[in-house]
């Protein structure tokens, strides 16, 4: 198959996988409430532990993922990444049967299992499939589907689980003993049909990548720059601080996008309004990514796009901390804007002239996404302070923000520590 014709194949089923994982990844943000509801979790961090579940198994999983890849071949990877997803969602209906909070973090640890296998998969081989240079407009395509799910996500689940919110919220709090039980369970059984039919589809889709047309790809053979001095994977400052980076980068991601709601809750919005607000961060992160398609690499360059993003992130950071109101809220919601092109440029700026250790180069990237799992837990405690409160608590951004901005003028140049 042509390089371009292979290229064309791997984007539009990419993508479509993409749309899928994303739609999944972004119900966290209306399930935090929910759950926080019916599995009557406290304030403060606890709530948050939704993220840190999910993410974390990024972190636990992405080199040993490397290793199945290794054994499996991309498409055997995607596939049984797409079944271990799967297998989370079933998990879902007997920790609804028992309302258990336990089970239901043991779930979100499996979906993200899963797709730590198909991010160790997918996001090299988006990066080879074409030229380099273009690698970040690509992965805009992929950021693009990714969040036009995470849109639909929180309205979607917000319907099926939270249709009536602000009465159910209501009605828990006039009810006590047998009859608050009786109504939690009711309640909880709403997830059960929606996590079985996403494990029916997962299983499916898993059979359509074994049988579709993508391309194998090895990226250690078709990335350029192959690394032949016997030189470790660790002497690669570009991919080390890369690594940084992005950690930051998911851990601003995810609280621009998950801690939104509860943050609107706390200045007084209702939640019949406040489960849609990540859908309002995820319209701006597209907005972004399509600038990025448009972009790069015609009018400016990865690492330019990457220093842009890093500025507008810490002056939308720095308006959300001292506005009030819905322009606070506005400007959280902005940062999917800042933070849209960030993956996308981090990525290949941070893989480059790895050649042969592109694989556990990738695995390290991925398991920066843990990022999402410490860096909202840390929100949660200091919003949960009361010297500090909600608003002020979304200042751990400033340094994260600082590091992606220096990442992209000077340490992503750096192919060697001296």
């Amino acid at each position: 198959m042509a390089r371009n014709q292979h290229t064309t194949t791997a984007v539009a089923i990419l993508g479509a996988l993409f749309f899928l994982f994303g739609f999944v990844t972004w119900t966290n943000g209306p399930l935090i409430s929910y759950l926080k509801i019916i599995c009557e979790l406290k304030t403060g961090a606890e709530p948050f532990y939704v993220t840190f579940a999910f993410y974390i198994a990024y972190f636990c999983t992405a080199l040993p993922m490397a290793w199945v890849l290794g054994r499996t071949g991309m498409k055997n990877g995607m596939m049984y990444g797409l079944w271990v997803m799967a297998l989370g969602a079933l998990l879902f209906i007997p920790a609804a049967q028992m309302r258990s909070y336990g089970l239901f973090l043991a779930g979100l640890f499996i979906i993200g299992t899963g797709l730590s296998l198909l991010q160790t998969a997918s996001n090299p081989y988006i990066t080879v499939v074409g030229p380099i240079e273009s690698a970040a407009s690509r992965i805009s395509v992929m950021g693009i589907c990714n969040k036009m799910a995470g849109v639909l996500a929180p309205f979607v689940v917000g319907a099926l689980l939270m249709g009536d919110a602000d009465t159910i919220e209501a009605e828990v709090a006039s009810l006590q003993g047998a009859a608050l039980n009786a109504r939690l369970d009711e309640i909880a059984a709403r997830i059960m049909l929606p996590y079985g039919g996403m494990a029916v589809v997962l299983v499916l889709l898993g059979l359509w990548v074994r049988f579709s047309p993508l391309p194998e790809l090895d990226p250690e053979v078709d990335a350029p720059g192959v690394a032949t001095d016997g030189r470790s994977i660790f002497s690669f400052p570009n991919l080390m601080l890369g690594v940084v980076a992005l950690f930051l980068y998911v851990g601003v991601e995810v609280m621009a996008g998950d801690t939104i709601g509860v943050y609107g809750q706390s200045l007084g919005f209702p939640l019949s309004e406040t489960k849609h607000f990540t859908s309002y961060t995820l319209i701006s992160m597209v907005v972004g990514y399509v600038i990025g398609i448009i972009a790069i690499p015609r009018w400016i360059s990865q690492a330019k796009a990457l220093a842009a993003s890093a500025v507008l992130g810490l002056v939308l950071t720095f308006l959300a901390t001292e506005l009030t109101g819905y322009s606070s809220i506005l400007c959280i919601a902005l940062l999917g804007l800042a933070n849209a092109l960030v993956w996308p440029a981090i990525w290949p700026l941070a893989i480059a002239g790895l050649g042969r250790h592109t694989k556990v180069g990738s695995a390290l990237l991925i398991m920066a996404i843990a990022g999402g799992a410490l860096l909202p837990l840390m929100y949660g405690n200091l919003a949960a302070k009361a010297d500090i409160g909600p608003q002020q608590a979304y200042g751990i951004m400033f340094p994260c923000y600082l590091f992606i901005l220096g990442y992209a003028l000077i340490w992503h140049k750096r192919k060697a520590w001296k």
